[in-house]
């Protein structure tokens, strides 16, 4: 004879077990594009207003923040930008490793003066998810997804350093 605990064990094993198995969604059958086009991922914004329109968009607009962020800490201890990204390890959180110009999907272009610099990602493949991106001292990142962005291209974001 089954005693009242044990029978509580076994419906409570049971329930649990049950709610589990209904509670499992279901996978939505894997989105194909149309023959001779990849289908990319949805993108999901890593922050609120992120200006990023693919992981490889996010990651070099992080780049150009750390850049930027940088300049400023340089300009304010030495009384100019540097001359080049070499100059910038250390100042701030950028690294010896961000000196090399490959980025993944984006090169780097970097021209330093002593009273402004130019910063900018170029997409190795340009289209709608790897736009290039510009920017300079005055903390406005431009894009632009038909041509290499220039301060004249559109302002995707800004910083007030």
């Amino acid at each position: 004879m089954i005693r009242p605990k044990q029978l509580a064990f076994i419906l409570v094993t049971l329930l649990l077990t049950t709610c589990t198995l209904i509670a499992q969604e279901t996978t939505p059958p894997p989105v194909t594009a149309p023959p001779g086009q990849t289908a990319a991922p949805a993108y999901t914004p890593k922050f609120r207003g992120d200006p990023a329109r693919s992981d490889s968009e996010a990651e070099a607009l992080g780049y150009m923040r750390v850049v930027m962020r940088a300049e400023v800490g340089f300009n304010k201890h030495y009384g100019h930008y540097a001359l080049s990204l070499r100059q910038l390890v250390h100042s701030g959180t950028f690294t010896e490793r961000m000196v090399n110009p490959d980025r993944g999907d984006y090169t780097v272009g970097y021209k330093g003066k002593k009273d402004n610099f130019i910063l900018t990602m170029t997409p190795k493949m340009m289209d709608a998810q790897h736009r290039s991106f510009y920017a300079d001292k005055d903390g406005k990142i431009h894009a632009d997804e038909t041509k290499a962005a220039d301060e004249n291209s559109p302002v995707v974001e800004t910083h007030r350093w």
